[in-house]
C-alpha cells in the first residue's frame, strides 16, 4: 500500500519587467507568445501547448527528459481581468500520478514605465512526489524565460 500524505505551501514571487502591463499580460494570453517561454528546460521533449484563454477555458502542456517521466500541466482559468490579473487552478502529474493541485494568481501592476508582476501560488503536494522548494524554483525559471522572451520581442 502506498503511503499517503499532503503538504500545503504558499509562495510569492515578484518581478519587474521593463515593458507595459499589456505586453506582459499578452505573453500569457496569446498561445504563440506563451509557447515561447512556458515549458520545461530546453533539453526536455515537449508537447504542444494548448490554450483556451478565457474564464472556464483550459490550458495544457507536457514534457520531460528523454526516457524520463512526463510532467503534465493541466489548468482551468477561474478569473481574468485584462492587463490586471489571471487566476487559475492547475494540477501536475508525473506520468499518470497526480503530484499536486494549485491555485495560481498572477497580478500585473504598473511600475513606472514597466510592470511589477506578482505571482502567488497556494499548493497541496501529494504523497511526497513534489515540494514547494522545487515548484518555486521551477516557477522562477519560467519567469526567467518570460523575461528573455519579452526582451527578444522588444
Amino acid at each position: 500500500m502506498t503511503q499517503r500524505s499532503t503538504k500545503h505551501a504558499t509562495f510569492t514571487i515578484e518581478r519587474i519587467f521593463p515593458v507595459s502591463p499589456a505586453r506582459v499580460f499578452a505573453a500569457y494570453a496569446d498561445a504563440k507568445a506563451k509557447a515561447r517561454w512556458f515549458g520545461g528546460p530546453d533539453e526536455w521533449e515537449k508537447s504542444n501547448l494548448t490554450l483556451d484563454f478565457r474564464v472556464g477555458g483550459r490550458e495544457s502542456v507536457s514534457g520531460g527528459p528523454s526516457g524520463g517521466p512526463v510532467h503534465h500541466y493541466n489548468a482551468l482559468y477561474q478569473d481574468i481581468v485584462p492587463n490586471e490579473r489571471i487566476v487559475l487552478t492547475y494540477e501536475m502529474h508525473l506520468d499518470k500520478t497526480r503530484i499536486s493541485v494549485s491555485l495560481g494568481t498572477t497580478e500585473f501592476k504598473p511600475a513606472g514605465e514597466g510592470t511589477k508582476l506578482v505571482y502567488t501560488e497556494q499548493s497541496v503536494f501529494l504523497d511526497g512526489h513534489d515540494d514547494a522548494g522545487g515548484r518555486e524554483q521551477g516557477t522562477r525559471g519560467l519567469l526567467d524565460n518570460l523575461e528573455a522572451a519579452l526582451r527578444r520581442v522588444a
